[in-house]
This record gives C-alpha cells, structure tokens and sequence, in this order.
C-alpha cells in the first residue's frame, strides 16, 4: 500500500527537507504541498490523503486550529493521519499524549520519520484498534474514538490558548526577530505598526516582524477586547499604554510601554473611541 501524504508548512526549507526525506522512502508519495492553513484545509477533502505533515507554527490559522477546523468540516471519519511537525518542543508535551497524531521535532530526523509513518500504516491497517467500530472499514478511518476526539480537541484548545468566546485560534503570535521565530502571548504584545507593507511588532523585551499581509489579517488573530486599531497604521494593546499625551488642534498620542516609550497617533476618526475608553 502507497501511503499517500500531503505536507503543510509556511517554511519553504521544512517543505523541502521533509520532501527530501520521503522521497527515498518506497511506499510514500507526496501528492502536494501547501503553504498554509487555508490551504491545508482545500487540499485535504480534495486530494484525500493518508498522512499529513502539517506545521504547528504558521501565521494566520496554525496546526491547531487546522485540525480543529478539518474535524468541523467533516468529522472524525474522514480526518486522515496528522504528524505535527513543530521546532518547539514544548508542544509535544501534552498535545501528543493523546493516541490520535505523532509529532516530528524539526530539524527532522529519518529515523524518527519512519517510526511515525510505521504508526501511520499500522493504524490504517487497524481502524478498530484504538476505539473505532471493527466494522469499519474507511480507507481513512481513524484511530480515534468520539472520546477520543473530544479529548484532543479540549487539550487542543488548551495547547493554542483557544478562547471559544472570540473564535481566535491562538493566544500567540510569531514574531521574526532577526533568524528567530519566535512566539509571544498576544497580552505581551504592546502595538504593531506597518510601514510599506512590513508590519513591525514590539513588545516590552522583543522586537521584530510578522508574517501578516495587513493589519486586518493580524487583528484576525488578536483579541478584540483589548487590541484597538488607534490608526491605520498602529494597532495598540490597551493594557500597554502607559500615557495619553495631548497633542494640537484636540488629538492625542499614546506613550506605549515598550522600550522606546513609542509615541503613537490616534487618528482623529478614533479620538472619541479613546475617550470612551478612558473617559476622557
């Protein structure tokens, strides 16, 4: 039996390395890739693949909120057999200890690949061996009972910082400092600001970029009950403004709390939402 595996991830390179590596291996074949979640989530009902590899770390929808989405859609029978692929660790601890997907740490190793598609055959071989009806015979059943399913999306939830009121999918946000990805709790963030298309992200200890197109693609992820767009250019974290200075003809600035003390402009169309706020 030809595995058939599908790769999702936002890094060209990972794209590339994982491809590399299950080439050489007899009975895969990689029907595509994708960039994205978006993507993930048009390619999988389209091309119906066994295994996917998909990226824990991507802007706008992560893995996370992939899987979450893709049991939606079509449920627990037709989801195929998720590897997260992640380069922290940390989310390896608790997400993966439920018996449904295997996790690859990146950079990634061959031999640990082959051990996680060896648990992709067996459980394709075996839909009933970990709680699914024996008379199932779904060539992409999986292994997972609806108990089991439930428990992995609550500690899915919990892994992404998930907030059902809101519907966001993530508490963090990636943030390119330099050569580092890193991830930061969307309460640290203190503005972003986007100049000639590169929005720059500051917090009271990092600096750097994100992923994120526009402004409005970056609210998409942030909670609205605290991220305020005080102009068309700066979107501010409300519990990071450390002071509203006065400015001419009755506007205002915003002294942030990040390590320059940024001064931002509130526009004259958000003057009154800064007076509700803080009445003003």
């Amino acid at each position: 039996m030809t595995l058939k595996a599908l790769i999702v991830d936002d890094e060209q390179l990972a794209r590339d390395e994982l491809q590399y590596l299950l080439s050489s291996i007899d009975d895969v074949e990689v029907v595509a890739q994708g960039k994205n979640g978006i993507e993930a989530i048009a390619l999988v009902p389209r091309l119906e693949p066994d295994v996917v590899f998909l990226d824990v770390q991507m802007p706008g929808l992560d893995g996370f909120a992939v899987l979450r989405k893709l049991l939606e859609k079509s449920g627990p029978e037709t989801l195929p057999q998720i590897i997260f692929a992640t380069a922290f660790d940390k989310y390896a601890v608790r997400a993966f200890e439920v018996n449904a997907v295997d996790y690859l740490l990146k950079p990634f190793d061959r031999a640990r690949l082959e051990q996680a598609l060896d648990r992709v055959r067996a459980r394709l071989q075996n839909p009933a061996q970990n709680g699914n009806d024996p008379a199932s015979s779904a060539p992409h059943a999986p292994a997972l009972s609806r108990q089991q399913v439930d428990s992995l999306i609550r500690l899915i939830e919990q892994q992404s910082g998930a907030a059902p009121a809101n519907g966001r999918s993530s508490s963090k946000i990636v943030v390119q400092a330099g050569t580092r990805m890193l991830l930061v709790d969307q309460k640290e963030l203190c503005f972003a600001a986007i100049e000639e298309g590169v929005i720059s992200i500051a917090t009271p200890t990092v600096e750097g970029q994100s992923k994120c197109r526009t402004l409005e693609e970056l609210l998409e992820l942030l909670d609205p009950q605290i991220f305020w767009r005080a102009h068309r250019s700066y979107v501010v974290n409300i519990n990071h403004i450390k002071e509203v200075v006065p400015w001419f003809k009755s506007s205002y600035q915003l002294r942030m709390n990040d390590r320059k003390n940024t001064e931002i402009p509130v526009s004259r169309a958000q003057t009154r939402r800064l007076r509700e706020l803080f009445k003003l």
